[in-house]
């Protein structure tokens, strides 16, 4: 319809149009009325010449035309990828999880203040039950792999309580939160299992805000019952104080226990306290969240690359796994012909040789990961043959390269035989280890699919880092450095006096004066440290114990010789080992 149109004559014998039933338009939609007004005004005669009905502009004509854009009207904006991975905001915060992160904040500022130990696990204890108690709220169910990682990283937190060392504890710490992370969002992909690990962070402030409008909406619909309960735990706190006083002062061991038990609260620490209640209240309010509103990270696709040739493809991996059959193959010669061997068919020096190749053999290694991530982004598929193609190949590299992992933990054994064991060496050992575990991992999946690859792997990580703390790396190092001073008398006792306590129970094997030269800097941080029961570790306790009841005092007089006299200086092969930075 344009916007001129002109009414044709009407018949004679037409009939006259019908009246309207209802009352015109308001005065507001001007084109409708004056529409109106056209239909009801009398036909024109014949011969006459109809009147043209006026223009209307485009905006009023309403049938079915697009408005014009108003210029104060601001444009909706556009969702965020996190709003469209969230689902829906939860329901309220329920008392039930409200009261598990109240615990859990209460339990942070009173136990974590002293160091790391058993506290640990319990301060997580109220956290996980928060969480729960939130995902079952929002209809949650528990799946198989959610409860892996729950109890994976709940098992992870037992390493603060068992060792002392506090670089497997970081691990373990670091390990447990990205497991109870992955716990709260459950992804399966690459990405979402990445991203998963480090989702808790993502749900902070939301977090924060749902806790705040809950708290509100408690405190205006029952403030009876919210003032019954604070003056029940007021009058409880009290008399506490008041009874405990009384009883600790009429007996001195119900005070030494009651000491024990208690957390040291002083003014001095009280700004300290209070971050550690604002992180625990912080931290489990996020992760009840992301337990009622878990991000879907596995939204987040990445495109497959495009498809390449077989020749194209699989040229450049068959060249690959030539070199390493040839590597290999001198590998072999080499290396099970022992250190005589190594010495008549280099130049170089035993712990030279070993040093030379295992930071390249590591390198190597994740590298050749990177490697088979890339073939399969752009691995030929559609047909049955390019599969097997792509399994063959990719089979092969992953075999070879398991016999380079193989080749890099030779090297390490032949160095650690020499110059004994350290924190850098039985941690590069671990990680090379692992990557070994990985490609076992992958050519499984090739085998049977790779649908839980990504969730394996990340299992793979939680398992290794757990054992890494169960074991006792620190324990470790000691025996084994004692064996080899039993061996051939080479040992140094400047590198072992600064483990941590872990390293007791080897240690006090050696004679004196070793014995006392390596335990004394131990000693004295045990008796110097005054940490409670929670914050004190097994390993921490085993060694004092174990101090005590051999030598109240230990040997005193000079250490000076401890390592150039009785070989320590054998320790790194060279003046410039890159291998011990401790």
């Amino acid at each position: 319809m344009s916007d001129h149109t002109s009414e044709s004559p009407r018949p004679a014998d037409a009939p006259e149009p019908s009246e309207p039933s209802e009352p015109s338009a308001p005065s507001g939609r001007t084109g409708t009325s004056e529409r109106d007004a056209l239909s009801k005004a009398p036909p024109p005669e014949p011969g006459d010449t109809a009147p043209e009905p006026p223009k209307l502009p485009a905006y009023a004509q309403r049938d079915g035309r697009r408005q014009p854009p108003d210029p104060w009207r601001q444009s909706s904006p556009q969702p965020s990828v996190l709003s469209t991975l969230r689902p829906a905001a939860p329901a309220a915060i329920s008392g039930a999880t409200l009261g598990c992160v109240v615990v859990t904040a209460l339990l942070s500022a009173l136990l974590l203040g002293d160091g790391l130990g058993l506290n640990a696990l319990i301060v997580a204890v109220p956290a996980a039950l928060g969480a729960f108690f939130a995902a079952r709220t929002a209809g949650r169910r528990l799946r198989p792999w959610t409860a892996f990682w729950a109890v994976g990283g709940l098992a992870l937190l037992a390493v603060p309580a068992l060792r002392d060392a506090g670089w497997p504890v970081f691990l373990a710490v670091v390990s447990a939160v990205g497991l109870g992370s992955l716990a709260l969002h459950g992804n399966r992909s690459w990405l979402g299992v990445f991203l998963g690990s480090l989702g808790l962070f993502s749900s902070i402030a939301d977090g924060l805000v749902w806790g705040g409008r809950g708290v509100r909406a408690r405190m205006e619909g029952s403030r009876g019952r919210l003032g019954v309960v604070l003056r029940s735990v007021a009058v409880a706190v009290v008399l506490l104080i008041v009874f405990g006083a009384l009883f600790a002062s009429a007996d001195a061991a119900f005070a030494d226990v009651l000491g024990s038990l208690m957390p040291d609260v002083s003014v001095s620490g009280s700004p300290w306290r209070f971050l550690l209640f604002v992180v625990g209240l912080v931290g489990a309010l996020a992760a009840a969240y992301a337990a009622a509103a878990p991000v879907r990270w596995d939204g987040i696709t990445v495109r497959r690359g495009k498809a390449r040739g077989r020749l194209e493809w699989a040229l450049p991996l068959i060249v690959l796994n030539a070199l390493f059959a040839v590597f290999i193959a001198v590998q072999l010669t080499v290396l099970l012909g022992g250190y005589d061997k190594v010495m008549a068919t280099t130049d170089l020096s035993y712990s030279a040789y070993a040093r030379q190749g295992f930071w390249q053999l590591l390198w190597a290694t994740v590298l050749t990961l990177l490697v088979i991530a890339l073939a399969l982004r752009w691995a030929p598929r559609g047909r049955g043959s390019d599969r097997t193609l792509v399994r063959a190949v990719l089979g092969v590299l992953c075999l070879l390269t398991l016999i380079v992992v193989a080749s890099a933990l030779r090297r390490m054994d032949l160095y650690v035989d020499a110059y004994g064991l350290t924190r850098l060496r039985i941690s590069v050992a671990a990680v090379e280890l692992w990557l070994g575990v990985v490609l076992v991992l992958i050519m499984a999946a090739g085998v049977f699919g790779a649908r839980m690859l990504p969730r394996a792997v990340a299992a793979s990580a939680a398992v290794g880092v757990l054992a890494f703390g169960l074991v006792s790396p620190d324990g470790l190092i000691a025996e084994q450095n004692v064996q080899r001073y039993r061996n051939d008398h080479s040992i140094d006792i400047d590198y072992l006096r600064g483990l941590s306590a872990d390293a007791v129970p080897a240690l006090d094997t050696l004679p004196e004066p070793l014995r006392s030269c390596a335990l004394r800097n131990i000693e004295r941080s045990l008796r110097s440290d005054d940490a409670a029961w929670y914050a004190t570790s097994w390993g921490e306790s085993r060694a004092w114990d174990i101090l005590r009841k051999r030598n109240p005092e230990l040997q005193t007089g000079s250490c000076d010789g401890s390592r150039t006299g009785i070989g320590g200086g054998e320790r790194d092969g060279d003046e410039n080992d890159p291998y011990d930075p401790y």
